[in-house]
């Protein structure tokens, strides 16, 4: 996994998806220096590009949330997988970064993660030995990982490393769902588990809750806030076993892009020792204008917590495609495909429209464009026979759920409020 020294040197050429084949290859620590713009033309289309100006506002939103709650992030990594972008969280203040496996550990220590927390469960005894040797390699960074069985509980405990306890927290789940133990009960007799065993250490619980949002502000409330009530008591449970013993603090972990508040309000148990909330949002500094959206705009409307942030996040992840063709007045197939946008939350949302020699500027695009499927390479576009829309016009496309529009683009990039590129941005997904 490469260092942020690393990424800076690494050469950008046309290999990349997005880079202009005209140019000479640079350095990714170089791209500000090139003098790119958006939109005069100088990025090949379809091109992937993040917007610095929402980035910061985000980071500043979330941050006042922070503030506002109490509570530590961990921002999930596999959402950009980006060193560059993990560095500029751990900046503004990150608790950690939170991964999904063995490899986005190793690249979150690379990024100067000082604890890396894993919302997974390991799952074979070959990733439960790399997961103890990357403890072992780096004993100023703390590693959390997750336990909901005694079988998996015995793949870590075969393979920890001597002289470094493995700290786990025990997942809760819900019947019907996905991972973690069914019941309180349950999580409490693994918890115990957990703590009779010699180089295991239980440092807290945790769920997850992103998956049960479906964006109706009441049901969401009572749904995620039972959820969070029994995480609670299942760590007074573990306080009063004495499980926690030893401890400076109790971790108690939930809250992905979409009910961070509803955690926040209902993670409040009375534990005889201090405690920490961590949030594992990911997609906050991107944030989408799909599905995330409507999450941001629920989140307003339930008022869960006090003294949230005025306004809300931004849409910075755009894709810009082209007008290929208009073979029927109500359709534009453009240059947008499922290799370069997700699909898996929603279609991709048509922001702006302009016109190469005639627009100085993007207009927002009209309201009732629509994209309506994808080939590998191309998107339908609905759109009224009357709208002025021509072969060779661009179009920057929003997102929804961000995760699966990173995961097609090696280089995305950072540009300001004029279309400028002001640095290239890596992924290593």
């Amino acid at each position: 996994m490469p260092t942020l020294a690393e990424v800076s040197a690494e050469m950008l050429d046309a290999r990349d998806k997005g880079f202009p084949a005209e140019r000479a290859p640079f350095p990714v620590g170089a791209a500000a220096q090139q003098r790119l713009s958006l939109l005069r033309g100088d990025l090949p289309l379809p091109v992937a590009v993040l917007r610095e100006s929402a980035l910061a506002h985000n980071a500043r939103w979330f941050g006042d949330f922070l503030a506002a709650t109490g509570a530590s992030l961990a921002p999930h990594g596999k959402t950009t997988c980006s060193p560059q972008l993990f560095a500029d969280q751990l900046r503004d203040g990150a608790w950690g970064l939170t991964v999904a496996d063995v490899r986005q550990a190793r690249l979150a220590v690379q990024s100067g993660a000082p604890r890396v927390l894993m919302a997974n469960q390991i799952a074979t005894a070959g990733d439960a030995r790399r997961w103890g040797r990357l403890v072992a390699e780096h004993p100023a960074v703390r590693f959390v990982t997750l336990t909901d069985s005694p079988a998996q509980l015995a793949l870590l405990d075969a393979a920890r490393p001597a002289g470094a306890p493995l700290d786990l927290l025990v997942e809760l789940g819900i019947p019907g769902g996905r991972t973690g133990c069914r019941s309180v009960g349950d999580a409490l007799a693994l918890a115990r588990a957990v703590s009779a065993t010699p180089g295991l250490r239980l440092a807290g619980v945790e769920a997850f809750e992103g998956l049960h949002v479906t964006g109706d502000a009441a049901g969401d409330a009572a749904r995620i806030g039972g959820w969070m009530a029994d995480l609670a008591a299942l760590a007074q449970r573990c306080d009063a076993s004495g499980l926690f013993d030893g401890l400076d603090e109790v971790l108690l972990s939930a809250g992905g892009s979409a009910a961070y508040d509803l955690v926040v309000a209902g993670v409040r148990p009375r534990l005889s020792r201090p405690m920490r909330v961590v949030l594992r949002s990911g997609c906050y500094l991107s944030h989408d204008d799909g599905m995330y959206h409507r999450h941001a705009q629920a989140l307003a409307d339930r008022r869960a917590v006090p003294g949230l942030p005025a306004g809300t996040l931004r849409a910075a992840l755009e894709v810009w495609a082209a007008v290929q063709s208009r073979p029927e007045p109500d359709r534009a197939i453009v240059t947008l495909g499922r290799r370069d946008v997700g699909t898996d939350a929603g279609p991709p949302v048509p922001r702006w429209h302009l016109r190469p020699g005639r627009d100085p500027r993007p207009a927002a695009a009209p309201s009732g464009w629509r994209v309506t499927g994808h080939n590998d390479q191309h998107g339908y576009l609905s759109v009224d026979a009357s709208d002025d829309l021509a072969v060779g016009d661009w179009i920057g496309f929003g997102v929804s759920h961000p995760c699966t529009t990173f995961d097609k683009w090696r280089l995305i990039w950072g540009v300001d409020d004029e279309g400028c590129v002001v640095r290239a941005i890596r992924t290593y997904f």
